[in-house]
């Protein structure tokens, strides 16, 4: 294996960490670009970077920040971000500003500048796909593959929760999403991250650089921000959990996400630094398998030791999806990817290490109020 010099942008936060920790394990020079950002790490931050690593504080939105870290490295992997759906719906500019425009002053430094960058690894979203396939057994009794416009103010506030088929009207039932599937994004953060894969994929083949794009599910594990209550459901459920609140769930509680544990997550972005693709690849990183936020919360519970039961609301958000699980054949192929961790291993790590941590305040009401605010939840 070849030693690189790798930049993490975004790496103190909870992917970078994990990366960070075993690049420098498996040899590699690590140098970490990030902000603190206080709704991540809290008004007074206590970072350490890992023994080993270079810390830049700074920001992807200023050029110098940008131009010092790049300086002296050959690949960049891009995690910084902003993050959250519902937030991104009324903080638009915040959103295009750190998550696009962030990645085209990178890649403007690139173009006009000497630099030895010879990889690019994004950090995209499942978001991309929106609502994402499903299979219509009305069309075609054997499947045919089918995918659902994102649902309306008026769809949801009429309880119906899961769009039927867009040819016949017909019931349909999710399935696993491609990498070649449509692409339609159902909420600001969406098109943001796609708005990033566009911008990787068109400026790398245009300078020559290698490219890979990995779009996460919903990641989880030890270490991610407790503090944030605009994303994480786990880390929400958590801190209600701990401090004895109920755990309200949206629509009917049987919307499914694919949860992938952070180790797992790490190990793909490791595997893409090692393996660069000249002519570019945008593969899915997840578990392959739904899970309901409602079974979701109960197994939280269990391992937390605590007999709360989810409480199913009926409240909705616009901009969320219904389902969404990943189709991880091409990353198998590819990169030699299969997750090691279940949910429930993953699960079972992550109530252990919440219990260390301290009780944050409990942010879900007031982030909902927001919402509601701007008549994005109801």
């Amino acid at each position: 294996m070849t030693t690189k010099s790798i930049l993490i942008t975004g790496g103190a936060g909870f992917i970078g960490t994990h990366l960070a920790q075993i690049a420098l394990e498996a040899g590699h020079r690590v140098r970490i670009l990030d902000n603190l950002s206080p709704q991540v790490h809290g008004r007074d931050p206590n970072y350490h970077a890992p023994t080993g690593a270079e810390f830049v504080r700074g920001d992807v939105t200023v050029r110098s920040d940008v131009e010092r870290t790049v300086d002296g490295v050959d690949t960049i992997v891009h995690l910084a971000a902003e993050t959250g759906t519902g937030q991104s719906m009324y903080e638009i500019d915040r959103y295009y500003r750190v998550n696009v425009q962030g990645t085209a002053l990178l890649f403007d430094i690139l173009a006009n500048a000497h630099h030895g960058v010879r990889n690019v690894v994004l950090g995209s979203s499942r978001s991309v796909y929106g609502e994402g396939a499903y299979l219509c057994r009305t069309c075609d009794p054997a499947g045919v593959r089918r995918f659902p416009p994102a649902r309306s103010p008026d769809q949801l506030a009429a309880r119906q929760w899961t769009s039927p088929c867009p040819e016949c009207a017909g019931e349909v039932g999710p399935t696993a999403t491609r990498e070649d599937d449509r692409l339609d994004p159902a909420s600001i953060y969406a098109a943001t991250k796609l708005a990033q894969e566009d911008l990787v994929r068109v400026a790398c083949r245009a300078l020559g650089i290698a490219h890979t794009i990995l779009r996460f599910q919903n990641v989880f594990g030890e270490g991610q921000s407790l503090r944030n209550p605009y994303t994480g459901i786990l880390s929400i459920f958590s801190t209600r959990i701990r401090l004895g609140q109920p755990l309200p769930i949206f629509e009917d509680g049987e919307e499914t996400r694919d949860f992938i544990h952070v180790e797992d997550v790490a190990r793909a972005l490791l595997h893409s630094i090692d393996r660069p693709m000249s002519e570019g690849v945008t593969l899915n990183i997840g578990s392959g398998k739904p899970t309901s936020v409602k079974d979701v919360a109960r197994l939280l519970a269990t391992f937390m030791k605590s007999d709360i039961e989810p409480h199913v609301t009926g409240e909705y958000r616009i901009g969320d999806i219904r389902h969404n699980f990943a189709d991880i054949s091409t990353a198998g192929k590819v990169l030699g990817f299969s997750p090691r961790i279940s949910v429930e291993d993953g699960m079972r790590r992550f109530a252990k290490w919440v219990a260390t941590q301290p009780i944050p305040e409990d942010m879900l009401a007031q982030a909902n109020a927001e919402l509601k605010a701007r008549k994005l939840m109801a």
